[in-house]
């Protein structure tokens, strides 16, 4: 089976698929994708413009997942805080063009994943965890896990614990933060997985 994991970070979601899965994952900041591409040598791993990729390479792929960029959606944009997720900024409407046009042209199975927004989203989604999903499957009911996207208070002993240790390598604390706070939980990953593939379930502790 031929999968497209579309901004890939480090690779979260990806953790606990089965190992017969062929994995194209692209990334495009090179730094980042360095770091997947150790976490996962058998993958294949693209640096480029994950949007532009699923245009131009859809039809060669059975599963594709894409978690679009999320902070112009998240509710931190309605936070009087002076940070930088909290810049009033206009949504990045690539969230629902990789959604209609997935849904209109894509003839595998997709899951577009990206955090609860702080406005009513454009088209419906189905929520799980602290995510927002848009498939064309249905995805079933799942006892919450202590983290499912994102950072929510979790130390980095967290992500070391589910197999992904940063601490080597020589990236920005900026760049860190970032992978940190993207990191799908890996059990959530797998959970959507085998809502379509039915594949015996597996756990992460």
């Amino acid at each position: 089976m031929k999968v497209l994991n579309l901004y890939a970070g480090i690779g979260g979601n990806r953790k606990l698929w089965p190992e017969t899965c062929e994995v194209t994952a692209v990334e495009n900041n090179p730094e980042i994708a360095k770091i997947y591409q150790d976490f996962f040598p058998d993958d294949t791993v693209i640096v480029a413009d994950a949007h532009q990729y699923l245009l131009d390479h859809y039809e060669e792929f059975d599963f594709i997942w894409s978690s679009p960029p999320c902070p112009t959606h998240s509710r931190m944009r309605t936070l009087k805080n002076n940070c930088e997720e909290c810049i009033k900024k206009y949504p990045d409407m690539k969230l629902y063009e990789e959604i209609i046009y997935l849904k209109h042209f894509f003839k595998g199975v997709f899951v577009v994943e990206n955090v609860i927004s702080y406005y009513d989203p454009l088209i419906k989604p189905q929520p799980c965890e602290n995510h927002y999903f848009w498939t064309n499957f249905l995805i079933g009911k799942r006892e919450s896990i202590k983290r499912g996207i994102r950072g929510h208070g979790d130390k980095v002993e967290d992500f070391n614990k589910w197999g992904f240790d940063i601490n080597k390598y020589d990236v920005p604390k900026r760049t860190k933060n970032k992978i940190l706070n993207n990191l799908v939980h890996p059990n959530l990953g797998l959970f959507i997985f085998n809502m379509v593939f039915k594949e015996p379930q597996k756990t992460l502790m």
